[in-house]
């Protein structure tokens, strides 16, 4: 029993325990970095499905608000700048946070419109993208949950040596802009 415990094989085998925490380290990392970019992605299919029900919401108003049209050209501008926001998710980020904006400014002023609120096209629409802007929010926290989870591992000691080591470094987090947490105004 004891020629077992020479100086070489207990060597081997702190060597072996760090070589198996490294791996077990790196495999955590990439596990971690994979569910934050799977975070991302929800949030572009919610952010698409917003996009994608503007125009609708956008017609089935035009009839109602003829003299509100610098609602509507906002909010088309909003969109249109959203699709030529380039970059990554933080670059984004304000162009979104723009177009929030605009659709709140329209669903205000949409109230003054009793036969608009009405209409069932439009409380679909308003449904619609209330529920995708739900949807996006809890992507965002579900996001943010994920990068939280990241940077602290890649934060901690002693998986920060090997998270420098390897390339992972800390992420950003969707926040919210001043401007977003503001209330709407809306003037006549």
């Amino acid at each position: 029993m004891v020629k077992y415990l020479t100086p070489i094989n207990i060597i081997y085998a702190a060597l072996a325990v760090v070589v198996l925490w490294l791996i077990a380290t790196y495999n955590a990392l990439v596990r971690l970095r994979f569910r934050a970019r799977e975070a991302l992605s929800d949030i572009d299919v919610q952010l698409k499905r917003r996009y994608d029900l503007i125009p609708n919401l956008i017609e089935s108003v035009k009839g109602y608000m003829q003299h509100e049209k610098s609602v509507l050209e906002n909010v088309t501008q909003a969109r249109a700048a959203v699709a030529g926001a380039g970059g990554g998710p933080i670059e984004r980020e304000k162009a979104e946070n723009a177009l929030t904006n605009t659709l709140k400014t329209l669903f205000a002023v949409a109230e003054n419109y009793p036969d608009l609120k009405a209409n069932a096209n439009f409380l679909d629409l308003q449904r619609e993208l209330a529920d995708t802007e739900n949807k996006i929010q809890a992507a965002r926290r579900f996001y943010n949950g994920n990068i939280r989870d990241l940077n602290i591992k890649i934060s901690v000691f002693p998986a920060s040596i090997v998270a420098k080591l390897l390339g992972f470094n800390e992420e950003k987090f969707f926040e919210t802009e001043a401007e977003e947490k503001e209330a709407i105004k809306v003037k006549f």
